[in-house]
């Protein structure tokens, strides 16, 4: 008595259908990972900023002594290089007591000016987001650098007031740190309107 087998697998109009659907899926939520993806950007920029600013104010209460962040720019934004010098337009930073410009690759120094503390480039993420620092002193004119003295308050009278990290596509969510008088840094969102201030993102 002979057995049949019964082959298995696609056939091709199936292989084809499936094929179809998951290009229409694709298509569909494509815009949504975009967003996604810049807005995980703008995230990883603020972050960033926020922590070298938190970083400037520790280092200058654990030394007692004035310490600074710098925003400065790059040829290669990946790379902390002595080409660099200072923007208000750029997501790369250095913590250091004296100006870094010509000098950001050096070593972290305590006796060495600059006086390195510690730095970061704006890596690949912050060539794709819009970095915008302005002075507390009128919230217009560009800010490069925010220093903190011995107690953790602004030091200099052109202090960074506000840093704004947006996207090039809309739909995504801008961020906004600021750094008050007192010295207190924190990150909160632009377009959060919440007449009642109870919500914690709100500027």
């Amino acid at each position: 008595m002979a057995v049949t087998m019964r082959q298995r697998g696609f056939t091709l109009v199936e292989l084809i259908v499936t094929i179809a659907v998951l290009a229409l899926i694709l298509f569909a939520v494509m815009p949504s990972i975009g967003t996604w993806l810049e807005n995980t950007r703008i995230r990883n920029v603020a972050d960033s900023l926020q922590n070298g600013l938190q970083v400037a104010r520790g280092e200058a209460v654990r030394r007692n002594q004035n310490v600074s962040l710098w925003l400065v720019s790059l040829n290669d934004p990946a790379v902390l290089s002595d080409d660099c010098s200072l923007s208000g337009a750029s997501g790369a930073w250095i913590v250091s007591v004296n100006s870094p410009i010509g000098h950001c690759s050096d070593a972290p120094s305590t006796t060495s000016s600059p006086m390195i503390v510690t730095g970061r480039p704006a890596g690949d993420s912050g060539g794709r987001v819009t970095v915008a620092a302005v002075q507390a002193i009128d919230g217009s004119t560009e800010g490069t650098t925010v220093t903190f003295n011995g107690f953790g308050r602004i030091a200099n009278s052109d202090a960074i007031g506000q840093i704004d990290v947006t996207g090039s596509s809309t739909g995504t969510r801008a961020l906004r740190i600021v750094v008050s008088p007192s010295g207190s840094v924190r990150m909160c969102e632009p377009a959060i309107v919440d007449s009642t201030a109870k919500d914690p993102r709100k500027c």
